[in-house]
């Protein structure tokens, strides 16, 4: 069996990432809008659509499909809905990214529907527990100032763990898990040819240890230190970067819905365009290969 990993040419990465961005960012316009539920003291909310970009991690370059869903959050979720955190913003740019990159490196074979779950699970499960493991240390260090229960201190490691347990079964399970177990398989040697690539071959064969290397733990490490040092900053009042101008405010709410039907209208103008190219480089390539 091959040990040749999945390479793509530069335009292709570029494509890769324009596409996750313009589908995750604006399926975020939409779970930013969605109110969420509470049963009892559970909160049930929809974070984020993260099938969307687990899937493109397992279909094509896991690291700029990860880059391209963060960066669509920012520009479509936060920048156009004029809710951007500034240097706040680093953390789940770091995290999520982090997360998306290692549920699609677990995947070498996208028709294994257990790597498919293993990565979807670790994919969705290591962001969470970064981002839990941030929220703690802040408060640890005197950073935020936390206290469910009065008197006890203590209590963000209940808090901060019952609010990871009920993210991970029910946005793991709804939007992270099933969709990505769902879609992959199916999608897998259908999507690729419509953007110019060929599909990751499915006789790869590259161990899993020799993926995720003390090198790419290492350098995980010090970017999750670097996102909590973002977030560290962002709740000291450091405010670098912040936009929340006042949309909903001055103009109705039905502003935002103009902002989504823009955003919308621009996606679906760049993905048609990201076709047509696809079809074009395949068009070449029959060609030189005719003659």
């Amino acid at each position: 069996m091959s040990t040749k990993r999945y390479e793509l040419t530069q335009s292709q990465k570029m494509m890769v990432f324009i596409l996750s961005m313009c589908l995750y960012g604006l399926s975020n316009m939409f779970t930013e809008l969605v109110p969420s539920v509470h049963v009892g003291p559970i909160e049930l909310q929809i974070d984020a659509f993260a099938f969307i970009p687990l899937a493109l991690c397992m279909l094509f370059h896991p690291l700029y499909a990860a880059i391209g869903a963060a960066t669509g959050e920012l520009i479509f979720g936060e920048l156009m809905l004029g809710q951007f955190g500034g240097i706040g913003e680093v953390e789940k740019f770091i995290l999520f990214s982090l997360g998306m990159v290692i549920g699609g490196l677990m995947v070498r074979n996208p028709q294994k529907k257990s790597q498919i779950a293993m990565g979807a699970i670790a994919g969705y499960g290591i962001f969470l527990v970064l981002s839990t493991i941030v929220d703690i240390v802040k408060v640890v260090v005197g950073v935020e100032d936390f206290e469910a229960v009065p008197g006890l201190a203590e209590s963000i490691f209940v808090v901060e763990g019952a609010e990871f347990l009920t993210d991970l079964i029910f946005s793991g399970t709804l939007f992270a898990l099933l969709p990505t177990l769902y879609l992959v398989p199916r999608l897998y040697g259908k999507i690729e040819p419509l953007l110019g690539m060929k599909p990751r071959s499915t006789k790869v064969n590259i161990p899993l240890k020799d993926i995720l290397t003390p090198k790419f733990v290492l350098i995980s490490i010090v970017l999750t230190v670097v996102a909590f040092f973002a977030e560290a900053l962002a709740e000291s009042d450091f405010e670098v970067g912040v936009w929340e101008p006042e949309f909903v405010e001055t103009y109705g709410a039905s502003f935002i819905w103009m902002i989504i039907g823009v955003a919308a209208v621009c996606s679906v103008a760049i993905i048609l365009y990201l076709l047509k190219k696809g079809k074009d480089s395949n068009s070449k390539e029959d060609m030189n290969k005719s003659v």
